[in-house]
């Protein structure tokens, strides 16, 4: 349960950053964009594990072998690429927040972009055995409820912390890969 909700605030901190830069750059954003906007990116951090479970569970037989190496493969690559953005100088999917998300296209856009990474987890889930509804019920919760307050936070406090939360996220997932990976090897070793 635990791995879960790290998991989820990982995921929810691409959406974090977007939710912070739209609080930021949008003068009087009034609740109920706040809140639709919140509810899409929880939505798709629902859906995106759901869909790559399912994506996992048809190949499993295949890949059973392998799982640990692939959820780690997976969460590493999440984390990497998540650092690496955080680190660049060059925009992120998080930036075209600043696109007006108080129009349905770039809020579904942006939700979507956001939420790709939550896929491959959804991949991982699959192979790992997580209780795949509850635990994409949680990502999404989390990141509703993380974009709610980054809104307010983008609102009050500006950009100066978006950088730090993504490397905090890519620094999770790839910790959480290492763990599953080491878990997996340790069971496997000669009594």
């Amino acid at each position: 349960m635990l791995s879960v909700i790290l998991i989820g605030l990982s995921l929810s901190l691409d959406a974090l950053a977007g939710s912070v830069s739209a609080g930021v750059s949008i003068k009087g954003l009034k609740p109920f964009y706040i809140i639709r906007a919140s509810f899409c990116f929880g939505l798709f951090q629902f859906l995106m594990p759901l869909i790559g479970y399912a994506v996992g569970r048809t190949f499993i037989s295949y890949i059973e072998a392998y799982d640990h190496w692939i959820a780690f493969a997976l969460l590493a690559f999440i984390g990497g690429k998540m650092l690496k953005d955080a680190l660049s100088a060059k925009p992120n999917s998080a930036d075209t927040a600043d696109a007006d998300i108080r129009s349905i296209g770039p809020l579904l856009v942006l939700a979507i972009a956001t939420s790709i990474d939550a896929l491959a987890v959804g991949v991982s889930f699959s192979v790992t055995g997580h209780n795949i509804l509850a635990s994409a019920a949680l990502i999404g919760g989390i990141t509703f409820a993380v974009c709610l307050a980054g809104f307010e936070f983008g609102k009050r406090i500006g950009r100066l912390f978006e950088k730090r939360a993504a490397v905090a996220g890519g620094l999770i997932l790839i910790a959480l890969g290492v763990k599953i990976l080491v878990e997996h090897l340790i069971e496997r070793l000669p009594a």
